[in-house]
């Protein structure tokens, strides 16, 4: 799973004349979004009976990659207008909610834009492969090898056009509906007018002064990523800030907006058409099927119960099961969800005060998307070209050794602030936990972990098709707790889909973005300057994460990775950096943001799950803040001894 923010179901306007084109598209998305779904179980089936076919029979089953390969941006775009409507289509909405909170009309205004921004994009990538989708199906395209394996190419590119077609009608939708709420607000209308309107006058003398300033490719650089920043930060859908302005940086660098028309098409119809990104919607699958066989209680319980007599026993106990949870979940806010349900209560109960008990469940959160399998981890590979198996391997010492230095100091502070901790009593109620239970309650989880990682490390099969077998795994232990019925499995297939769609379509947008910073040649030019300036590797660090924990004040991981790799990545190999151990120190640090203000997804996410009234957001980030320094001190272990990372390699 990854870090998205759910919002509740984005609608028009209750009782008005839109509410019937609006059930069609909610129909429409629906029926799109389910198909994705299953196209992902199926590839699923798929993979694993090409692994079995390999590995017993030597027969493996022909044109499966490129089957996947070409599936993934299929899956993507059905599945998209479900995304949009459910508020998976990840926003920085920090400075958007004040500005709604404030001056209503103003907000509403920018929202209807901020929606047809979303509208064009998608309408531009429709109208766009419509040709390719006429050529393939005159010419009878194919992909494969003749006498091997061929399938037609038609019906991949149609649905790139059908659902970037519906998603741009949700997004028309949602801007129709939030421009009409400016009746319905009685703010004072001058003061929303001149901020919208202001908004409006800067992001198109913006564009004016980018396109026709007879500015340098670099200045059009800067002014395209500074621009895209504003827009993020101001709440325009993240993947729509960078298709915009990277749009805008093409058209303004190469002086023809056809060329910025063919890139963006170029963008959605084949960054992510490889078997390379299957891995994201597999794992997610994986992660979500696990989750919901309550695998975060059982660990709890197990953990709970060993090291029930130390003095914070159960604050370490919940640090000791996240890390297990994350070896099979690979998500932060899976575990920040469970933990809350399941830790909290019983960190309460027994004395601890609930200020810490909330803050070790956010804090230890993050360890989430640093153990592998980590989807942070398998973003980052497919950025910067890094095998993912590799990243896996180099995650283990520092996610251990993170997991270690939050035990050390939940212990420190039982000891010496137990003001802070509280009046922490032994877990004498905590049921001691049999052999037996041990081996029902952890066995499957461990046996799936041991496949799945030890299949990749083997040799056995790729990283791909390790997210295939842990679905599998997964879809197997849920069945045999029997904790999946018919609407829990539907819902899980769905749930894959619409994260699935909202992660790589960010990966569409950063590829374009990728494709901007090229042509302005301001990596390149970082890299020189940094060399020339003889900053060395610990000044470019320092610098590096003080930038990631300010981004991450305001934007969560995934975005952070795809606004700032593209043009970090250079530096680091110019000054002689290797790439894997690059990524790890990126992970951990990223993964800060998760716990500062005002952004913070897993305070948040805590928050929303808490019963009303248990604690504050004040006391969940107060809470937390033990473990944001923790981090920051791990972070500056690993950039200074690499070998944490690359011992195991």
């Amino acid at each position: 799973m990854t870090e998205t923010q759910v919002t509740e179901e984005a609608g028009p306007v209750p009782g008005h004349f839109l509410q019937f084109p609006d059930r069609l598209t909610h129909l429409g998305a629906a029926i799109l979004a389910t198909v994705s779904s299953l196209w992902i179980f199926t590839i699923t089936g798929l993979v694993c009976f090409d692994i079995l076919m390999r590995s017993v029979l030597n027969r493996p089953v022909q044109g499966v990659p490129e089957m996947v390969a070409h599936s993934v941006p299929g899956c993507v775009f059905l599945a998209a207008a479900y995304a949009v409507r459910s508020g998976r289509f990840l926003r920085a909405d920090f400075v958007f909610s004040a500005i709604l909170k404030v001056y209503p009309r103003a907000g509403a205004c920018l929202d209807g834009l901020f929606n047809l921004a979303g509208a064009w994009v998608l309408y531009k990538i429709a109208s766009g492969t419509w040709p390719r989708l006429v050529s393939a199906w005159e010419t009878s395209e194919f992909f494969g090898a003749i006498g091997v394996f061929t399938a037609p190419v038609w019906p991949f590119t149609a649905t790139i056009v059908i659902g970037s077609t519906l998603a741009a009608l949700q997004f028309l939708l949602l801007a129709i509906s939030a421009l009409l709420r400016l009746r319905q607000t009685s703010a004072e209308p001058w003061p929303s007018f001149l901020l919208a309107g202001g908004f409006v006058a800067a992001a198109a003398a913006g564009g004016v002064v980018m396109i026709q300033g007879g500015l340098s490719p670099i200045e059009v650089g800067f002014l395209a990523i500074a621009g895209m920043l504003l827009l993020v930060l101001m709440g325009v859908h993240i993947a729509t800030g960078l298709i915009v302005l990277s749009f805008l940086g093409i058209w303004a660098v190469r002086g023809n907006i056809g060329i910025a028309d063919r890139s963006l098409v170029l963008a959605a119809t084949g960054s992510i058409s490889s078997y390379s990104f299957g891995v994201i919607p597999l794992f997610i699958l994986m992660g979500l099927f696990v989750d919901i066989a309550n695998v975060g209680r059982d660990a709890f319980g197990v953990a709970a119960s060993l090291v029930k007599r130390l003095k914070g026993g159960l604050g370490i106990a919940t640090v000791v099961a996240n890390a297990v949870f994350a070896a099979i979940t690979g998500s932060s806010i899976a575990s920040a969800a469970v933990f809350t349900r399941v830790a909290t209560p019983q960190m309460i109960r027994h004395g601890y005060t609930t200020r810490f008990s909330v803050g070790v469940v956010a804090g230890s959160s993050v360890l989430g998307m640093l153990i592998p399998p980590s989807l942070l981890l398998i973003v980052y590979g497919l950025i910067a070209e890094v095998s993912v198996g590799k990243l896996f391997l180099a995650a283990v010492i520092p996610g251990l050794l993170l997991m270690l230095a939050y035990s050390v100091m939940i212990a420190g502070l039982a000891h010496a602030a137990p003001g802070f901790v509280g009046n922490v009593r032994p877990a004498d109620s905590v049921e001691p936990v049999s052999l037996r239970e041990l081996a029902t309650k952890l066995l499957p989880i461990l046996l799936l972990i041991a496949v799945v990682l030890g299949g990749i490390y083997a040799g056995y099969f790729t990283p791909t098709e390790s997210g295939a077998v842990g679905a599998a795994g997964g879809f197997l232990i849920a069945l045999s707790r029997r904790a999946l019925d018919w609407q829990k499995f539907r819902r899980i297939l769905l749930e894959t889909a619409e994260i699935s769609a909202s992660v790589l379509f960010l990966i569409v947008a950063a590829n374009l973005y990728s494709r901007m910073l090229t042509l302005t040649n301001i990596p390149q030019g970082i890299a020189e300057w940094m060399v020339a300036a003889d900053l060395g590797m610990a000044a470019f660090l320092a610098i590096y994460l003080v930038i990631l924990i300010l981004l991450g004040m305001f934007l969560d991981s995934v975005s952070i990775m795809l606004i700032l790799l593209p043009l970090m990545l250079p530096v680091v190999v110019s000054l002689g950096g290797d790439l894997v151990w690059f990524g790890v120190v990126t992970t951990i640090a990223v993964e800060i943001g998760l716990l500062t203000p005002p952004f913070g997804l897993s305070v948040y996410v805590v928050k929303g799950t808490l019963p009303p009234g248990t604690a504050s957001l004040n006391d969940i980030f107060a809470g937390a803040f033990p473990f944001v320094l923790t981090m920051i001190l791990v972070t500056v272990i690993v950039m200074a001894f690499p070998w944490l990372s690359l011992a195991l390699l």
